[in-house]
């Protein structure tokens, strides 16, 4: 388990919680981005688990026991803190909406239904160069304990303890600019990026800049904005 210092709250870079649609079909990419939750408030404590399992198997001839049997590893799980205040706004509604967001997604999204595919959003926590905590993720509950509230009722303090589990990805496919082992990963956009030049340095291959718009529902190639955050499919997943 780690556990963050009580000063990690003052890094400049915020962390965020891109919303996807899930994937259509037996895909480990997730869909379209529904929202980008960005933190009032970078955490000052978050936590991460994995186990693995053993199996051990008694054996009377044996007087110390067999020797344990490894079973795998299970996925990661995390729980993160999230602080949100508009106290500087005593009316503002602000505090209501985002923690609304949030407990949208234990929902099942309209998209998946429409697809015969029911299931809440997939998320992918980000925190600048953390990279033990960006993995694909469903949330399994969110809990929201509200401390402030404005002059018309409306809560504008709140924190919320979200709990998520680890979407495992498929058997990792060959990048074939490197050769490096590579699975699907979230790249934020920055000027001067564009679909192709990302589709050419991940892929190869500048046309696979399809797969990159399909997995992001991007219908106009041309309108990128800074800050956007896209998934990057897995290589083995990408069409020319």
């Amino acid at each position: 388990m780690a556990t963050g210092s009580k000063g990690a709250g003052k890094s400049l870079v915020r962390a965020t919680l891109g919303i996807h649609e899930p994937p259509v079909g037996g895909s480990t990419t997730p869909g379209g981005i529904i929202k980008t939750f960005s933190f009032d408030f970078n955490p000052s404590q978050l936590s991460l688990t994995r186990r693995a399992q053993w199996k051990a198997t008694p054996a009377q001839i044996e007087r110390d026991g067999s020797l344990p049997e490894f079973m795998g590893a299970e996925p990661r799980e995390m729980s993160v803190e999230i602080f949100l205040d508009s106290s500087d706004k005593p009316t503002s509604n602000t505090v209501l909406k985002k923690v609304e967001s949030l407990l949208d997604c234990c929902e099942v999204t309209t998209k998946s239904i429409a697809a015969k595919q029911p299931s809440p959003p997939w998320v992918v926590f980000q925190w600048g160069s953390f990279s033990t905590a960006r993995f694909t993720a469903y949330v399994s509950s969110v809990e929201a304990a509200y401390s402030l509230f404005g002059t018309t009722g409306v809560p504008i303090r709140a924190t919320c303890r979200l709990q998520l589990h680890e979407i495992p990805s498929k058997t990792k496919g060959q990048n074939p600019t490197s050769g490096a082992l590579t699975a699907q990963r979230v790249h934020r956009v920055v000027a001067g990026d564009s679909l192709q030049s990302l589709a050419w340095r991940e892929y190869g291959d500048a046309s696979a800049w399809r797969s990159i718009a399909d997995a992001n529902g991007i219908d106009d190639p041309g309108q990128l904005r800074n800050g956007v955050e896209l998934v990057l499919p897995a290589a083995d997943e990408v069409r020319g």
